[in-house]
């Protein structure tokens, strides 16, 4: 068994046979569906992987040998991280470090828990605003909250992308190099 360490980018991107990102799983999990043949190593990380008798690349990018029919939810889950991530880190209103999840239209006067409803503010921001919507405050929102889409948030969720994986989540170059 070969030893397995993590490594900084201790992920690698899973490929169904026909090239299309399925998931991400570990770096110890790619090399054993490469060493079973169940996967073929399409894109080398960075080091080597070393057993008693043999030395195996990193695998950043691995294809399976065989179609997996998987079925795919329609929709990104909503989570504090996730809208972080959307958000870039960044308060909705003041553009400062955010801390804290808002809801634009306050729950407690009906609004949803909802992607279009949520957003990444800083603690200054959110307690001033309390109860009230950015209009009544004179307030305006630097981009509108939506529900992230394509296949990089699908596959990826929240997690930051390795630049090597752009080639296959067609991930704009602001995005790889983050």
């Amino acid at each position: 068994m070969p030893d397995i360490r993590p490594t900084a980018g201790s992920g690698a991107l899973v490929l169904n046979a026909t090239y299309e990102p399925l998931c991400v799983v570990s770096v110890r999990r790619a090399a054993i569906l490469v060493l079973s043949a169940k996967a073929v190593c399409v894109a080398d990380g960075d080091g080597v992987l070393h057993s008693a008798r043999n030395a195996l690349p990193v695998p950043s990018v691995v294809r399976l040998t065989r179609f997996v029919r998987v079925p795919y939810r329609t929709h990104v889950g909503l989570s504090r991280r996730a809208i972080f991530a959307r958000d870039g880190w960044r308060c909705a209103y003041c553009r400062g470090p955010a801390e804290t999840i808002d809801h634009v239209f306050p729950r407690s006067r009906g609004g949803r828990h909802a992607w279009e409803n949520v957003v990444a503010a800083c603690a200054r921001c959110n307690h001033t605003k309390g109860d009230k919507t950015p209009a009544e405050l004179g307030w305006r929102l630097h981009c509108m909250p939506a529900a992230p889409k394509g296949t990089a948030w699908r596959v990826l969720g929240h997690r930051v992308p390795d630049p090597r994986w752009a080639d296959w989540l067609d991930l704009r170059e602001s995005e790889a190099a983050a």
